[in-house]
């Protein structure tokens, strides 16, 4: 019989029949049409295992809120080394500026956009890497090793120094006119390629671009310090901290954390992509001279083994997820029990793709970074919960804190950043081996907000 793609008459009637007297479809449909497939489907003893006390729980300051930008990559970070901070002087709380890497990430990203533009200038717009970069260049979005090469070379400062504005915390319309200045510089050095422009020409074209965008961060964001004072008094009013720093040095004295032990460890179970590799990702980063981003990919259990590790060490952990997944928001419980979708509709909707056929069907990759504060174990050591910093806000989840199963974990959670002191010998050697170049759309290559 020919197959007929039609939805005909006679198909939308056998569907139809098929429903007649299925009490459990009436049931799910008054429940959703009521009050949405989230409230329909929430599994209440699952929200009801979200412990709020665990075996290694760190205790973090205030929790902070990205607001209305894509910053999460930034604040997990800045939060991990605020911990720091806090620790050597004795502090409950303190707060580094998220707007000033928000400031150096724009202007080291539109240098890096304005190089790719000159690298891919002799191919056609039509080009499918060309079209790619110009789609967008400056999102909010980024991974440790961006951060990490923004820190290297601009230090870090307190929020005081460099203090939240508008446009940091509502980034909307900054990128919305500042993306239509990178696309209107692309065409100038585009065109002048095709005009046989020498390189010193195009450096001359770029130098007065990165210029303008440095005269539209400032009036976005304001000027980043070169230096600032310091006072730091902890909660009995004792002066902790005081003088006068650059970014660079209140970061070596402060946070003392050297950058390059820390690296970035991903979980993608995908055929293409096998185990003790590392991987870079075509055309990712923001510093020019500080190169791109690069992982080494490994078994969830791996994953597991050196946050724990950290975790036992005192120091949180920096780590990228597919956040939306799964996700009780108002109980601030991440689970899949959390959601009984399929229970809902009757159908295999959750259980129809495995973690390795989401990432290659697209149906998930990493969205937003947060820290792991704490762990619950269970006899064996092998952890059951997580406890986790995120950037929402201290009026949702759990007073800022969300709750994650270690099935969850299993399920969502793409990538960790950890001391390579946690690695073996193996697996430090495959993060060190030459990377093999992943193509930018790759979903090892999207950006946490």
């Amino acid at each position: 019989m020919d197959r007929n793609p039609a939805l005909t008459p006679e198909v939308i009637a056998g569907a139809r029949a098929a429903l007649e007297g299925d009490r459990a479809c009436a049931i799910a449909r008054n429940a959703v049409t009521s009050a949405g497939i989230a409230s329909a489907a929430r599994n209440p003893q699952a929200a009801a295992l979200a412990t709020t006390t665990f075996d290694i729980q760190l205790e973090q300051g205030d929790i902070t809120d990205q607001k209305r930008s894509g910053r999460c990559w930034m604040f997990a970070s800045l939060n991990t080394m605020r911990f720091r901070i806090m620790r050597k002087l004795g502090l409950k709380t303190f707060e580094l500026s998220q707007a000033y890497p928000l400031f150096w990430d724009k202007y080291e990203r539109s240098n890096w956009f304005f190089e790719n533009v000159i690298a891919t200038a002799v191919k056609p717009l039509a080009d499918r890497e060309v079209a790619y970069l110009l789609t967008d260049p400056l999102c909010d979005g980024g991974q440790w090793d961006m951060f990490r090469s923004l820190v290297k070379k601009y230090g870090v400062v307190p929020k005081e120094a460099m203090p939240e504005t508008f446009h940091s915390s509502n980034t909307g319309d900054l990128n919305q006119h500042l993306t239509r200045y990178l696309r209107a510089g692309a065409k100038r050095l585009r065109d002048a390629v095709a005009a046989g422009a020498d390189a010193g020409e195009l450096a001359r074209i770029k130098s007065g671009l990165m210029d303008d965008v440095y005269r539209y961060l400032v009036i976005c964001l304001g000027e980043p310090p070169a230096s600032f004072e310091v006072r730091i008094r902890d909660d009995a009013n004792e002066l902790k901290a005081s003088g006068t720093y650059t970014p660079q040095a209140f970061f070596a004295e402060f946070v003392d954390m050297d950058l390059d032990d820390y690296i970035s460890v991903i979980n993608a179970p995908t055929s293409d992509k096998p185990y003790l590799r590392s991987y870079t990702v075509k055309f990712l980063g923001n510093v020019v001279e500080d190169g791109g981003v690069r992982y080494v990919n490994l078994p969830i259990e791996s994953l597991k083994r050196m946050a724990v590790a950290q975790l036992s060490d005192g120091l949180p952990v920096w780590f990228g997820s597919d956040v939306g997944q799964s996700f009780l928001r108002a109980d601030g419980v991440l689970d899949p029990a959390a959601l009984d979708i399929d229970g809902l509709f009757g159908m295999d909707i959750e259980a129809g793709l495995d973690k390795a056929a989401r990432l290659d069907y697209g149906e998930s990759l990493m969205t937003h970074a947060m820290t792991l504060q704490g762990v619950n174990l269970d006899g064996d050591g092998n952890p059951t919960r997580w406890r986790i910093e995120n950037s929402w806000g201290c009026d949702r989840g759990k007073k800022g804190y969300d709750i994650a199963s270690d099935a969850w974990f299993s399920e969502y959670v793409y990538q960790v950043v950890v001391d390579k002191k946690y690695l073996t010998a193996e697996e430090l050697a495959a993060y060190e081996s030459a990377p093999v170049e992943l193509a930018p759309w790759d979903p090892m290559g999207a950006l946490a907000r």
